[in-house]
């Protein structure tokens, strides 16, 4: 599970603009968003470099508080 979605809309950025920016199309990067498909490692850090974050933000911290 990742927090794509969750990282973008906190950012204001669209999906379509960061589809452009990795050369994915926006059904990628959307399937992505909505978790039915993950991205591989290299990608994952691809994204997280376009965003300007640490690749670990972008993931789903599934500790138990």
């Amino acid at each position: 599970m990742n927090r794509i979605k969750e990282v973008l809309e906190e950012k204001g950025i669209k999906q379509i603009w960061l589809a452009e920016k990795l050369g994915k199309s926006y059904n990628m990067v959307n399937s992505y968003a909505q978790n039915r498909r993950q991205p591989s490692i290299e990608c994952l850090y691809e994204i997280a470099e376009i965003l300007n974050i640490e690749a670990k933000e972008l993931l789903i911290d599934r500790e138990i508080k």
